[in-house]
């Protein structure tokens, strides 16, 4: 592992657990513009660690330490996400400089860093999750080309079936995206706020549709995971 201390972070809050894993893209040209972005103490923006396309690991901020990585976001009624989280950022020139897949080095380092911080800091499995997910309104990383899939076949994070939705009423799929930990209030109307949150999910966990839309099969996935959630004892 490569050391490269970045001075942007603060001392986590007091008591509070890390029970998070944030998966993010740099969405920079390069590995070293992303770098020397998070580094720099004008951009006030770190994570704990950032993984090149070649697979090398770089850790910028110590674990017990606040890296600044998810700005205003929440997950299960917890706003600090910053706080309570670990960060890991993948190299990949993203939406504005050309978004393409990931490598295999890249996800092959991924899922042994993250394997490791999930059984050390014992989070839950739908505590992993990405940048989209704790902040839907702002941002789309790391988006639908990161394999979720594959990191939950490998026991990080959760993925799931495709079951028959019991119900797409509005305000039904608002209390259930809200169940699973995004923060949406149910207000019964297919908003823009609900189809940022559901395009956010879909990125997540139906990457093949990507539309806002709250269709039978994002409604049943959804409920899938409830499922899986409810098995774990509300894991």
């Amino acid at each position: 592992m490569i050391q490269r201390p970045s001075p942007n972070f603060d001392d986590r809050p007091e008591g509070v657990p890390i029970d998070m894993l944030v998966i993010h893209y740099t969405g920079m040209k390069t590995a070293e513009a992303a770098l020397e972005r998070l580094s720099d103490p004008e951009a006030k923006v770190s994570a704990h660690y950032v993984i090149d396309e070649n697979g090398s690991v770089i850790r910028l901020v110590a674990e017990e330490n606040r890296a600044w990585h998810a700005g205003v976001s929440s997950w299960r009624g917890e706003s600090d996400v910053n706080g309570r989280s670990i960060g890991i950022e993948l190299v990949n020139p993203g939406r504005e400089f050309g978004y393409r897949l990931f490598t295999e080095p890249q996800m092959e380092s991924l899922a042994v860093l993250a394997a490791d911080i999930v059984r050390r800091h014992a989070i839950p499995d739908r505590n992993v999750v990405g940048h989209s997910d704790v902040a839907p309104d702002r941002k789309e990383d790391p988006g639908e080309l990161f394999e979720w899939d594959r990191l939950a076949r490998e026991g990080i994070g959760l993925w799931p079936a495709w079951v028959k939705a019991p119900t797409r009423e509005v305000a039904a799929v608002q209390r259930a995206l809200a169940q699973y930990g995004y923060g949406l209030e149910a207000s019964g109307v297919l908003d823009d706020a609900t189809r940022k949150v559901v395009a956010a999910f879909q990125r997540h966990f139906r990457p093949e549709r990507v539309d806002g839309n709250p269709d039978s099969e994002t409604v049943g996935r959804l409920f899938s995971l409830l499922d899986l959630v409810d098995d774990e004892g509300g894991a």
